[in-house]
């Protein structure tokens, strides 16, 4: 199954998040959150201050623990998610988007609207058997969240340093065996 835009956006943007508290930290300023505002799409009240960006990090164990749980515990917090944030369900279009989920407001705060976003985006995931989409980078020194939208589910690795890595790695032991 081919997962709906906005949910393989949401899940992106929440994939990053919840890598970038890895070493080497990837996000941790105002300036690293405004590019990533931009490059995952989200739109809406982004305050630019020290308490969205606290607000915004501290997300990351939550996402991390969302994306890497079994379908059930994915269940549980899903669903945990949403009725803390009193999310409700609307169809909306913007920008070059056609219609889709959001269930909150444009004006609630960043960190709130990321949080639902990726609950909303899981739901279809939990709903459509997807699960198997999220795993753990099968690098041995990595414990990425990996996210594989491909269409033969064929994505190992977090990123593209941790896939190289590994590609080095394979052929320096053919050639050393060789």
């Amino acid at each position: 199954m081919v997962l709906a835009h906005d949910v393989g956006l949401s899940l992106q943007g929440a994939t990053v998040l919840a890598n970038s508290a890895l070493e080497p930290v990837s996000i941790s300023t105002i300036a690293d959150l405004d590019e990533f505002f931009v490059e995952h799409h989200f739109t809406g009240r982004h305050d630019r201050d020290a308490a969205e960006r606290d607000a915004v990090l501290a997300l990351r164990p939550e996402l991390r623990a969302l994306l890497t749980a079994s379908r059930d515990e994915a269940v549980t917090l899903v669903n945990r998610m949403l009725a803390e944030e009193s999310a409700v369900p609307q169809l909306v279009r913007h920008d070059e988007f056609d219609w889709h989920l959001h269930a909150v407001s444009y004006d609630a705060p960043w960190a709130t609207r990321i949080r639902v976003e990726t609950a909303m985006a899981m739901m279809d995931v939990i709903r459509s058997d997807e699960m198997s989409r999220l795993g753990i980078c099968a690098d041995d020194d990595c414990e990425g969240v990996v996210l594989d939208l491909s269409r033969n589910r064929s994505r190992r690795f977090c990123s593209t340093a941790c896939g190289n890595r590994n590609a080095v790695a394979a052929y320096r032991a053919r050639q050393a065996s060789g």
